[in-house]
């Protein structure tokens, strides 16, 4: 209707039309931004903004006074326990985010390249989801039978001649935490790169082929850098996750791995909400910088 309009007006009066449009089309933009935009203040903005103020609250051993003070930010870096929490956490954080890629890599490569109809590469990622059908706590708690002093994985190792005792470190300890997050959080590599990898042109990859260019050759240069895309979403679900982890290491680690997100869960328990706050304030932080670093390997608004 308005192109008829501007069709039937002089040039003068069209331009005008559009002037008294563009701030009425520009408002009914804001207007439908404004939901969104109200929700993450509310819940996103003013609790971030909470949670730094509390930081700063005076904790005594079961209440807390607004009185400011830098007591519970010192207690936290002065302490090797806190402290060794987090370097513990940025380390699980590491080997997961290094296993889920070595693992969801392959898988994605041969979904997305190796497999070209669109039905089976469906099939194959609904797969991949099917172990989030049940319970989140359901899927960690398998691993215990499965790590277990006389779990699956011993007694098969065993029958097979490969061991003569069980291994004890499957569970309890940092490996089985990783084993259970590698397990849990790997289906959110594998989707974001099989998804890159099924839009590449099949085109660049014959051409290359034309030219001469080796198996090893057409990966490096084409199907890695254009599959960078959805490492870097998949590297930002994993790690984001993973950062704010606390129910693997609980249930697999039998209580003796603590990360940041176990002593958060603690402290709130034990209703020191200042020290939680720091706590929260620091991973906050930590999953920034992370998120942040990821997102400048690769320029997503660009390549998506």
């Amino acid at each position: 209707m308005t192109e008829i309009v501007n069709q039937n007006m002089p040039p003068n009066n069209a331009v005008a039309v559009k002037a008294v449009a563009g701030p009425k089309a520009q408002n009914r933009q804001f207007v439908l931004l404004a939901p969104g935009v109200l929700w993450m203040i509310v819940f996103l903005v003013l609790p971030l903004l909470m949670m730094v103020y509390v930081s700063f609250w005076t904790q005594s051993t079961f209440a807390i006074k607004p009185d400011l003070t830098i007591k519970s930010w010192v207690t936290f870096f002065s302490s090797d326990t806190y402290f060794g929490a987090l370097l513990r956490t940025l380390r699980i954080w590491l080997i997961v985010l290094a296993a889920t890629f070595a693992i969801g890599y392959p898988a994605a490569l041969f979904i997305g390249q190796f497999v070209r109809n669109k039905t089976t590469q469906t099939i194959l990622l609904v797969t991949c989801v099917v172990p989030f059908w049940t319970s989140f706590l359901i899927r960690v708690l398998a691993w215990r039978p499965m790590l277990g002093k006389e779990g699956a994985i011993n007694i098969m190792l065993e029958k097979f001649g490969i061991i003569s005792e069980p291994i004890e470190v499957l569970l309890f300890t940092e490996l089985s935490v990783v084993i259970g997050m590698v397990q849990i959080y790997v289906v959110f590599m594998v989707g974001p790169i099989a998804f890159m990898l099924a839009r590449i042109d099949e085109s660049l990859i014959e051409a290359a082929r034309d030219l001469g260019a080796s198996a090893w050759t057409i990966f490096r240069k084409i199907i890695f850098p254009l599959s960078l895309p959805g490492v870097t979403v998949g590297a930002i679900f994993v790690s984001v996750m993973v950062l704010g982890e606390f129910a693997t290491a609980s249930a697999l680690s039998g209580r003796k791995v603590n990360l940041l997100g176990n002593i958060i869960l603690t402290q709130v328990g034990s209703l020191k909400w200042a020290f939680a706050a720091v706590i929260g304030v620091i991973l906050t932080i930590v999953m920034a910088i992370v998120i942040t670093a990821l997102l400048r390997v690769v320029n997503l608004r660009r390549e998506l």
